[in-house]
């Protein structure tokens, strides 16, 4: 897996209105825009908030990850999964490094006929054996997770 990130450069020079903006391109062929916080002491420093913070696209990435772990799973297990998703809830250090200390994903998982178990065995699942950016975030965080079944 390969993934080039450039930063877009200082905004008097690249005309853009951040000047902490990056743009990641992956090595599927996929580009993807990350910017800072706005820093109101040194707007030099900070970004326009005209794209995803990068914690919050770690944070988002682990969430697809899972999601996809818990839909492969129940497909795989007969299961007529018509959709999921998942919200996490992060916290993190209040000191550098900012690590996620916390993170709670809750799952809604849609289809029909769906039995619980199955969903609470994909979430255990992906939680425990198959997610790796949820694995690795577990060093740092306590992951919780939780789930409702939706019937189609």
């Amino acid at each position: 897996m390969e993934c080039t990130v450039s930063w877009t450069g200082p905004a008097a020079v690249t005309g853009s209105r951040s000047g902490m903006s990056f743009l990641a391109e992956t090595g599927s062929g996929h580009t993807l825009v990350m910017d800072g916080a706005p820093d109101a002491d040194k707007p030099e420093n900070g970004g326009a908030n005209l794209a995803p913070r990068p914690m919050e696209t770690l944070l988002a990435g682990t969430g697809g990850c899972t999601a996809y772990d818990v839909v492969l799973i129940l497909k795989r297990g007969r299961q007529d999964v018509r959709g999921c998703s998942v919200k996490l809830r992060a916290e993190r250090a209040p000191v550098d490094p900012k690590v996620f200390t916390k993170i709670h994903m809750h799952f809604v998982v849609t289809g029909r006929g769906l039995a619980t178990s199955a969903v609470e065995r994909a979430v255990a699942m992906s939680h425990d054996k198959y997610c790796s950016a949820t694995i690795m975030l577990a060093r740092t965080a306590e992951i919780t997770t939780s789930f409702e079944v939706v019937e189609a």
